[in-house]
């Protein structure tokens, strides 16, 4: 992945939300080209707006291809 065109730029914006609890958890699905994000968000369309300002959106190698409510119900983060 870091050798991406633009990583520097796309890692600081993802480590940026994660600081300010946007971002919980985040990391590649293996076997996959696909990342799971868990965020913390009130509306599908806030985590979409959200991710549309990430350098990697406007060269379409970040694509939000499923927005899914999840309620974590064991354990706790």
């Amino acid at each position: 992945m870091e050798d991406q065109e633009d990583w520097d730029a796309h890692a600081s914006f993802m480590t940026a939300l994660e600081k300010e609890g946007f971002v919980v958890l985040g990391g590649p699905l293996e076997g996959t080209r696909d990342v799971l994000l868990i965020v913390r968000a009130r509306t599908s369309d806030e985590i979409v707006d959200r991710l549309s300002a990430d350098p990697w959106a406007g060269t379409d190698v970040l694509r939000v291809s499923r927005v899914t409510p999840w309620n974590l119900r064991l354990g706790s983060l």
